[in-house]
This record gives C-alpha cells, structure tokens and sequence, in this order.
C-alpha cells in the first residue's frame, strides 16, 4: 500500500523544537524559574527565533509555560482542573458559589449575546462581573448577562453600580424556577479586560465556557466564564456545577 501525502509531509521544525524544549523543562528548570532569553535560546537550538516563538506559544497552550507581565517565560505550575458537570438546577449565586461579585453594570451587551437572551440588540441588561481564585491566584473572569424581564423588582435597588448592585441581582434572579441548563466550551484568546483581571498578556489562550440558563421556556440568563488555558485543564463529570480541585502535582525539575 502506498503512503497517503499527509504521511509525507515532514514534521515543522517548531513542533521538534517543542518536543525538546519540553524534555528540557522536565530535566532542567524547576517550576516559577524564568526561562533564558529568546536570542540565547534560539542560538542554544540552534533555530531561528520565529520558530523559537512558534515552540514557546505551543508550550504555553500546553500549560507548560507562562509570560508574566514585567517577568518574562517562566514554567508553569501543574494545571488545576476546572469540572464542568451537569446539575440542571444551580442559579450563580448560591450558597456555596465560589465566584466573588465585583461590579454590575446596566448596559446593552454584545450582539452575539442579545441574540441568545433574544432581546432588542440596544436593549440594556444587567451585566455582572464576577471573578474567581483558586490557590491563590486569579484563574477565571465572568460576565452574566441578565435580561430586565428576568429581575422584575429591581427597580427597588438604590445602588446603581458595585458589588452590592452584582448581589442584588442574583438574588431577584433566585426568585425564578430554573429549569435546566446548558455549557459549551471553546479556545479564545484573553481581551485587554480579561487579560488584565487574569494577570496575562492580551492575545493569551484562555478557555471560554458559555452556559444559559432556562427558565419559563427561555434563556433567563446567560453566562460567559473566561479561564486562564494555562493553569486550568477541563474534566467533565455528573458532579454538578462548575467546580476547581487541585490535580496530581506534575514534576517540572
């Protein structure tokens, strides 16, 4: 039988280069150390630095790299795992929630949003930022997106903006019966606001998880979780909710 053409093409340079920098990192560096500059990479490699940047943003999708602000590359800590399972009836902001309200803000959202809430596309809705730690440090930023006709009695909350503003919203979304619920999961790239609450570089891989929530036969609310891609792994399970736990460590040095 004769080789298929996908057989016979060669194997990028970079993905090689990725291979060997990975062996390097689990026999020489340890982790939180900050790797050697690129022009001294590149020349220890013997490659050019386009394909040494080419290695170094696979490494870092893998999770086994960071590029921290005022820092440089350093190897990454093991990844805590994000568990997306399938408990139909949780509304955000429950007891037990471990995502922290910062800020709410009443304005009409992005059209890809309106669309899903099925509202007017300049209709405002109650946009709350919420934020989530795990072991210390920040992994995931999150927008809710709540149309007015799924918090009727807001109008009797003084505070226009702010933490106290975020609370009260989830807590007249609470009224509703939720019915069930859905999450999809897709590969972004961190915008300035994320990247900045993320503590990474704009342009960074992130894993955006989208979930609506059901109520009276339409999406009652809708949520946009962005995660840091190098510091969490996704499992999925029956556990319900989303829920960070601390994976096996992986030895780097």
């Amino acid at each position: 039988m004769g080789t298929t053409q996908l057989e016979t093409v060669p194997e990028p340079k970079y993905w090689h280069l990725k291979t060997v920098l990975s062996e390097a990192l689990d026999s020489e560096f340890s982790v939180g150390e900050i790797l050697p500059n690129e022009r001294d990479l590149a020349a220890r490699f013997g490659v050019a630095r386009a394909t040494l940047r080419q290695a170094l943003e696979q490494l870092e999708l893998e999770g086994r790299l960071q590029r921290r602000r005022g820092v440089g590359t350093t190897v990454a800590p093991p990844r805590v795992g994000v568990a997306v399972g399938t408990e139909q009836h949780a509304w955000p902001g429950l007891a037990g929630d471990v995502w922290q309200p910062a800020d709410c803000v009443h304005a009409a959202p992005p059209a890809a949003v309106a669309a899903a809430l099925e509202t007017a596309p300049d209709e405002a809705v109650h946009t709350v930022r919420r934020s989530r730690v795990s072991h210390g440090q920040p992994v995931a930023a999150e927008l809710l997106y709540v149309p007015a006709s799924s918090v009727p009695d807001l109008s009797a909350i003084d505070a226009p903006s702010g933490p106290a503003r975020a609370r009260a919203v989830l807590r007249e979304l609470h009224r509703l019966e939720l019915e069930g619920r859905d999450s999809s999961v897709e590969l972004g790239s961190a915008r300035a606001d994320d990247a900045k609450e993320l503590d990474r570089l704009p342009g960074a891989p992130v894993l955006v998880v989208t979930t609506r929530f059901l109520a009276a036969g339409r999406t009652a609310a809708l949520s946009v979780a962005t995660y840091r891609a190098d510091t969490c792994r996704l499992t999925f399970g029956d556990s319900g909710g989303v829920e960070i736990h601390q994976t096996p460590e992986r030895r780097a040095s």
